[in-house]
């Protein structure tokens, strides 16, 4: 017998992955959470039977929410991480030895436990003695920061059960209210591809484009992510997301799979349907 796991991107398109085993099923108060394993994608993580990783092409989003901000302002100290439970974006951030303070807050605790289970090299950098993980509701964290990060990284789920907060008027001007004087944030931003998506990204940028001088996009081919086309808001204060640093950041030696200078000043140049979605 055959297992596949089936998401629908679309009413009319379905994803499908062949699952070789069903490793863990379970219920917190927030969400189910699953993870399997296939024989060409790894292990799978999914959140209410929507896929978040896969270990084939996780570093492609984590990479890319985590250095197109660094490069663009290596001198950043302090950083706030909303979601981000499966570890993915603090391992990119412990990279960088110039960063002094990592505050992750993490609204489901059974995600960060199962995922230091299922995925522990993924997981690694919540041990760096920079981390502090606090489990609590985001949108109500930020509403009580004034000014004190230089970076907010919102590695949230789609806009709806535990991440529908993290897509409001309410979250994103607490936001800017919480970052420093040249603080940069950036956010996950859906797909301009499918119908379904359109009407969310919209209202994000324009959410986004009220609150901060700076609201610019960028995108990275993820392959498993709906349509494989996918995007990301950088928003900022003073910075644009093209002054890219990158004599600074190439001076780091990161190593990445996805993720170079020369890519980063190609991934705001979107092409014409996503331009003319956001415009």
């Amino acid at each position: 017998m055959e297992l596949w796991f089936s998401e629908t991107h679309s009413d009319d398109v379905r994803f499908q992955i062949r699952i070789d085993k069903h490793l863990y099923s379970g219920a917190s108060a927030f969400q189910r959470i699953d993870i399997l394993e296939s024989r060409e994608l790894g292990r799978i993580l999914t959140l209410d039977g929507v896929l978040m990783i896969t270990e084939k092409d996780e570093f492609v989003y984590h990479e890319m929410i985590v250095h197109v901000p660094m490069a663009v302002n290596p001198d950043i100290k302090k950083v706030l991480v909303i979601g981000a439970g499966d570890g993915g974006t603090v391992k990119r951030l412990v990279q960088y030895d110039s960063i002094q303070k990592i505050k992750v807050v993490e609204i489901d605790s059974l995600v960060v436990e199962k995922c230091r289970e299922y995925f522990p090299s993924l997981t690694a950098g919540f041990d760096d003695p920079r981390v502090e993980l606090v489990f609590a509701d985001g949108l109500k964290y930020v509403r009580n920061t004034t000014c004190e990060f230089d970076l907010i990284i919102v590695d949230s789920t789609d806009p709806f059960g535990p991440g529908e907060g993290l897509f409001t008027r309410e979250f994103y001007g607490s936001c800017h209210k919480a970052l420093s004087p040249h603080g940069i944030m950036v956010n996950q931003h859906e797909s301009p591809f499918y119908t379904c998506y359109r009407d969310s990204v919209k209202r994000t940028h324009n959410l986004l484009k009220a609150f901060f001088p700076v609201a610019e996009i960028y995108q990275a081919h993820i392959p498993t992510y709906p349509s494989g086309h996918w995007l990301f808001g950088f928003s900022s204060k003073y910075h644009h997301g093209t002054d890219v640093q990158a004599e600074r950041w190439e001076k780091l030696g990161i190593p990445c799979r996805y993720y170079d200078t020369a890519l980063h000043k190609g991934a705001f140049a979107l092409p014409v349907y996503a331009k003319e979605l956001l415009e």
